[in-house]
């Protein structure tokens, strides 16, 4: 169970990597400084994680998907082959934190079940890192104050 949820992990956190880097790449308009600097901080942060869970799906005895083909099979967030504009941007990557954070939670608690306190701290952890890139998207979307 636990290395089944750390293979769609690795796909999504893979997947949430690359989408941030995409937008990072192709962000337009008068925020371009300020959201090329922020999609940045999260592409690196997602893609710091990718090593981690592969090896700790290796800690489980089974190996760690590694193909395109095969990081989509599994991946829970969705590709984008488009360029949308900036707050589009900002509204797709904050429902794909929300997916990760509810794959953390997930893997947070098999990993928890199972004894596994080094990949419940680590998946805290990631938890912790979405729920801020979660607020941050949100204030970045926010029109005024209510």
């Amino acid at each position: 169970m636990l290395a089944d949820l750390l293979k769609t992990y690795l796909a999504s956190t893979f997947a949430y990597y690359l989408k941030a880097h995409y937008f990072h790449w192709n962000v337009e308009g008068p925020d371009f400084g300020q959201l090329h600097k922020f999609l940045q901080k999260i592409y690196e942060d997602s893609y710091s994680a990718v090593d981690p869970i592969a090896e700790y799906i290796r800690t489980t005895e089974e190996y760690a998907p590694g193909s395109l083909s095969r990081f989509q099979e599994l991946s829970q967030i969705q590709d984008q082959t488009k360029v949308p504009r900036a707050r589009l941007m900002l509204e797709e990557l904050l429902a794909d934190t929300q997916t990760m954070i509810d794959i953390s939670k997930q893997v947070f608690d098999a990993a928890a079940a199972e004894g596994r306190e080094d990949v419940a701290n680590f998946a805290a952890e990631r938890q912790s890192n979405h729920g801020k890139y979660s607020w941050q998207l949100k204030s970045y979307l926010k029109d005024a104050r209510a």
